[in-house]
């Protein structure tokens, strides 16, 4: 069969509805945020429903074509981008909420729902859902599920498949797989959910989930706590885990590198202590009693800063100084402002082993560029670390220098050179730093047994 063909077969399974031509494109983006190059689509697919979903990729299977899944396109590896030649697959039409089950507490949703969404669902429901980043109005559930995305309260509630509890797929070859149970315990074989979970769409495209919820929130408490040194940091994270009853929902801790530069490039910042330190950490612990735990929380504080722990602390006493504690954490979507070539790495290692990395790479980056800014940050109780490095005058031409810097340094604390968005295109030379040549090959073997014809997702991973 000619490729050429797979356009006409679709039309004529789909409809020009479902089936988009590059001439109707327009200014569509096509690309995800990472900065790299993608091609355009043959054609956009948008199907409707699981159904349509499974006649695009029988088709496509038949005819050999290659066909790229994409939700909200804000990954920052190049995951989502075409390299040539493909058809992208959006379900940017399924945006539904099947069900909201408040006694088993679960929300059941199509694959194209904004994040943001599903968290207000769950709030107009009385419930949860603690999964949150900083493209909560853009990402997709869908994108959120094949890359298996983090974000600020992992500490507490997991990543994104510890909030799944069913899922349903298709295959490259049409078939649907998985179902939308809303069991917790659930032992009936291989768990087909959870490697489809972070497959970066490369095994299937995901279709609908069962999400569980949590209880919402009656409490939340807020500090800004500055610290002299990193074991202060570590000791306040034990001492708030083990002191804290309501246990530790956010726990970020920002360099002061990161914190000088925020506060200096943008304005619209304010400095929550008066003081310059060497760490700082915003902490948030939720609860069920709004008088209760935010005497705790209080208590607990004060009593960090007797030990001298905590250096200087300011307490959010209403919603609004909260949002500008997080606002500081959260400057790196402002980062086109004032560095907009920047090099940016998410990598991960054991909590004990955080503090030395970052001592390493800000040592071996300055002794290679001493003029450069190092920015330094992450979720400590997860042991997520986000890197920013940024040479004043490079543009972009140093990126794959600074790569080698901090990829040699995750391979030599034996981190992951992915924590979050995946592998893509952009971290695949660096694969073998995290896994060995059995993990490799095990997982190609995975991809040809599910997509023999390698169309989903070609050239990302591997």
């Amino acid at each position: 069969m000619q490729q050429g063909d797979v356009i006409e077969a679709l039309l004529k399974a789909l409809g020009a509805e479902v089936v988009t031509l590059p001439e109707q494109f327009g200014a569509r983006q096509v690309v995800d945020w990472s900065g790299l190059p993608g091609a355009t689509p043959r054609a956009i697919i948008r199907p409707r429903n699981t159904d349509e979903v499974a006649v695009a990729l029988r088709i496509c299977n038949q005819y050999r074509q290659a066909v790229v899944a994409q939700g909200g396109l804000t990954g920052l590896v190049g995951g989502a981008n075409l390299l040539n030649g493909e058809l992208a697959l959006s379900l940017e039409r399924m945006n539904h909420i099947v069900e909201i089950d408040r006694i088993s507490g679960t929300i059941t949703v199509e694959a194209g729902m904004p994040l943001q969404v599903v968290q207000e669902a769950a709030l107009d429901a009385g419930l949860y859902f603690p999964l949150d980043l900083g493209a909560r109005g853009s990402c997709t559930i869908g994108g959120n599920l094949a890359t298996n995305a983090g974000g600020n309260r992992v500490i507490k509630y997991g990543m994104m498949r510890d909030q799944v509890l069913g899922l349903e797929a298709v295959l490259a070859s049409g078939e649907v797989v998985g179902a939308l149970h809303k069991m917790i315990k659930n032992n009936s074989g291989y768990d087909l959910r959870n490697l489809l979970i972070g497959s970066e769409g490369t095994l299937g495209v995901i279709t609908r989930a069962v999400l569980r919820l949590r209880q919402r929130p009656r409490a939340v408490a807020t500090a800004w706590c500055a610290l002299p040194s990193y074991p202060a940091v570590t000791t306040l994270l034990e001492e708030a885990q083990a002191g804290l009853a309501a246990g530790v929902s956010a726990f970020e801790v920002m360099w002061a590198g990161y914190y000088d530069a925020v506060l200096t490039n943008l304005p619209s910042l304010r400095p929550p202590v008066k003081e310059r330190f060497p760490f700082y950490v915003l902490l948030e612990s939720v609860g069920g009693d709004p008088v209760r735990h935010t005497q705790a929380f209080e208590e607990f504080l004060g009593g960090m800063l007797e030990k001298e722990i905590v250096a200087d602390a300011a307490l959010a006493t209403s919603e609004a100084d909260a949002l500008a504690f997080w606002a500081i954490r959260d400057a790196p979507g402002e980062y086109p402002k004032f560095i907009p070539n920047h090099a940016a790495y998410d990598v991960s290692f054991s909590v004990s082993d955080v503090g030395d990395v970052a001592a390493r790479c800000d040592m071996r980056l300055r002794e290679r560029w001493p003029q450069a800014l190092v920015m330094i940050y992450g979720h400590l109780g997860d042991g997520n670390l986000h890197i920013v490095v940024d040479v004043p005058g490079s543009g972009k031409t140093l990126h794959g220098e600074i790569d080698d810097v901090i990829y040699d340094v995750t391979r030599e604390f034996h981190g992951s050179v992915s924590a979050e968005h995946g592998i893509g295109t952009k971290k695949k030379a660096y694969l073998g730093f995290t896994r060995n040549d059995a993990d490799i090959a095990a997982m190609r073997a995975i991809k040809v047994a599910l997509d023999p014809n390698a169309i989903l997702n070609p050239g990302k991973i591997f």
